[in-house]
């Protein structure tokens, strides 16, 4: 064997050795996820509410104001916002954790934040809110820093989200909560076929109309096939540790918020 030969052998066992994860239905170097999401959501990040109005009817405004009800913010309250991106969930719990509370977005996407901030300094809700650039695999925050932790539509975006999952739990402050609104598993007969056809046909045709991006509005779509069901999901966060997980279906399972807790 050539010296050429055995280094074309080793690079070769080198990268054998680097575990996949899934990108959409591709399979993908674990580390090559990253940085494809974050092409996504920089390409996407400017008509990013708009495709979440038409993509939903609208609909994803009233899921997220069920979850910001459910999580219940008070007055004096330290909230993290994980893949806050555009806001929409920091402008909805602003008031209630006035005065004196604080919010924290935090994204992996500095053109995501970006959008966000500027959407909050022209509702004049830039007082208290901090926007943090971050992967949620790896907070930059104290342990039991925060009294409630949001996460919209995030999620299945991660590379390893049983470690986001663990570091919500880190961050979160005995008696604190999380609740995730994510995707989820149709529940109504009849259901999944209806989504599927909308899914796979008309979104990725919006996207390639309206953010002229049909790539990234695909591998949106697959990112929600390939997310856990539910009990799968519920499973996975009483693992990282947190306690009393439930769920609430929302648009007959299109959509769940799962909702836990920390009190050790």
């Amino acid at each position: 064997m050539t010296e050429d030969d055995a280094s074309e052998s080793q690079t070769g066992s080198e990268q054998a050795l680097v575990p996949l994860t899934h990108f959409g239905y591709q399979e993908v170097p674990e580390p090559e996820k990253e940085t494809r999401v974050r092409r996504v959501f920089s390409s996407v990040a400017g008509s990013y509410d708009l495709m979440n109005d038409l993509m939903s009817l609208g609909i994803h405004r009233l899921w997220k104001r069920f979850t910001v009800d459910l999580a219940r913010p008070r007055p004096g309250q330290a909230v993290l916002d994980l893949a806050g991106g555009t806001g929409d969930l920091a402008a909805l719990m602003y008031r209630r954790v006035q005065p004196h509370g604080r919010i924290v977005v935090s994204d992996i996407n500095p053109d995501m934040l970006a959008v966000g901030e500027k959407r909050l300094a022209d509702k004049g809700m830039l007082a208290g809110v901090e926007f943090v650039e971050a992967n949620a695999e790896e907070l930059p925050f104290p342990d039991r820093s925060f009294d409630l932790v949001t996460l919209a539509f995030g999620i299945r975006n991660m590379t390893h989200p049983e470690r986001a999952l663990r570091e919500i739990h880190r961050v979160l402050k005995t008696g604190g909560r999380v609740l995730v609104l994510e995707f989820s598993h149709p529940r109504w007969p009849g259901l999944q076929s209806l989504y599927d056809l909308y899914s796979f046909n008309i979104l990725p045709r919006l996207g390639e109309l309206i953010a002229k991006d049909r790539e990234s509005y695909q591998y949106l779509v697959e990112s929600i096939r390939r997310f856990p069901d539910q009990e799968t999901f519920r499973a996975m966060m009483e693992e990282a540790g947190l306690a009393r997980v439930d769920v609430h279906n929302l648009s007959g399972g299109i959509v769940a918020i799962h909702r836990g807790f920390r009190f050790d």
